[in-house]
């Protein structure tokens, strides 16, 4: 059986919250997210969710067209 994260259960706090966006704007995987949070990655993409914080990453070229 896997280990539960520390926060497992746990209601979210508003600094939670804070760092989620934080993060989320600063492109960290949802994986990453959750390690730093306490929290499972289906849990923070919930929380996102909830609160409209897109995990999306920002500032990458589509289809991999790159300037060279």
């Amino acid at each position: 059986m896997t280990k539960k994260p520390a926060n497992h259960g746990k209601p979210w706090t508003p600094s939670d919250n804070q760092s989620l966006k934080k993060l989320a704007t600063q492109n960290t995987p949802t994986r990453v997210i959750g390690i730093k949070l306490g929290r499972t990655p289906a849990a923070v993409q919930s929380q996102a969710s909830e609160k409209n914080i897109s995990l999306k990453p920002t500032n990458q070229s589509p289809y991999n067209r790159r300037q060279k």
